[in-house]
């Protein structure tokens, strides 16, 4: 197999990184022969070494899935949290070079190739609610605007990490006597197998407690939201308000206030709790919206297509 014939397609974000690599058939489609996964590759949070570090366990990984020694491919999609700007763009591209990763490569955020999975041209609006969270929508005259991803400090509404923050505030609150009392409480401590809230201080601000741990706490919340639990549900509820503002807004800004549109969903949050994503579709309903909801589990798809638009 030439090199002339490899595709690679890499989906990064805050908790893990997945790399794909491809081939075109005879027919012209795009046939998968390896697959890699490795940690997180969104450089905001883990750092460029790390993140670079991590790309390149993943693309080893789906080389040898493929039997086949790595190679330089013909084009090459890194679908990358945190990487919308040129500045960040422009050190994956250096490294890429360095790297002899590809003869053509493109670099999105992760959130593009979501809609390209759930649209062939690529026009609606794709939401990420995973570590992290992000709204980009796409008219179909190729204008783009997104909305949040503005990070764990100041951003990411409606995503597992401020989800899990969210719960352990209710924990602490439960604890001092100065909010409701909560099943949140003796859950996370049975996550975490300790006994006293007070255990949680040197667990949550521990070195090896990073954004993706928090955010693995928001099945918790989801699940005493499910049981009844009043500050669970009300976490849960916040949230969907917040992403569903999210994707008014853009929905407003890109022409899409007056006719159905795809709307597209990914992200651990909303491809594992089905219920989460439709409170979100019925709120954009409610507030007079069309989506048209698809829950994309695996992003591959539009990956693939934005990578082979080079092949």
């Amino acid at each position: 197999m030439h090199q002339d014939d490899l595709i690679l397609a890499i989906d990064g974000g805050g908790s893990k990184t997945m790399a794909w690599l491809a081939i075109r058939d005879e027919q012209g489609g795009i046939q998968r022969i390896g697959a890699g996964r490795s940690g997180p590759s969104n450089a905001r949070s883990v750092g460029f070494e790390q993140a670079t570090a991590n790309l390149d366990l993943a693309i080893d990984a789906a080389f040898e899935d493929a039997d086949r020694a790595r190679t330089t491919v013909a084009s090459a999609c890194l679908s990358l949290a945190g990487a919308d700007r040129e500045s960040e763009q422009a050190e994956i591209r250096s490294w890429a070079q360095q790297r002899q990763l590809t003869r053509h490569l493109q670099i999105t955020n992760d959130a593009i190739p979501v809609l390209y999975a759930a649209s062939d041209d690529g026009v609606g609006i794709g939401l990420i609610s995973g570590t992290g969270s992000l709204a980009i929508g796409r008219s179909a005259t190729g204008a783009t605007a997104r909305c949040g991803g503005w990070g764990g400090l100041f951003g990411d509404e409606g995503s597992g990490y401020q989800i899990g923050i969210a719960g352990l505030r209710a924990v602490a609150r439960a604890a001092d006597g100065r909010g409701p009392q909560t099943s949140l409480l003796p859950r996370i401590l049975e996550r975490f197998q300790i006994s006293s809230p007070s255990e949680l201080v040197p667990i949550i601000y521990s070195e090896q407690t990073d954004r993706s741990s928090i955010a693995r706490l928001a099945p918790i919340v989801f699940a005493a939201a499910e049981s009844g639990d009043a500050a669970a549900a009300a976490i849960v509820e916040s949230a969907t308000a917040e992403l569903s503002e999210m994707v008014a807004v853009l929905a407003q800004r890109l022409g899409f206030a007056d006719a159905p549109f795809a709307f597209a969903v990914t992200g651990g949050v909303l491809t594992q709790q089905p219920g989460f994503a439709e409170r979100l579709r019925q709120l954009l309903i409610d507030s007079k919206l069309q989506p048209m909801l698809q829950r994309i589990e695996d992003p591959v798809a539009g990956s693939l297509v934005l990578a082979a638009t080079e092949c």
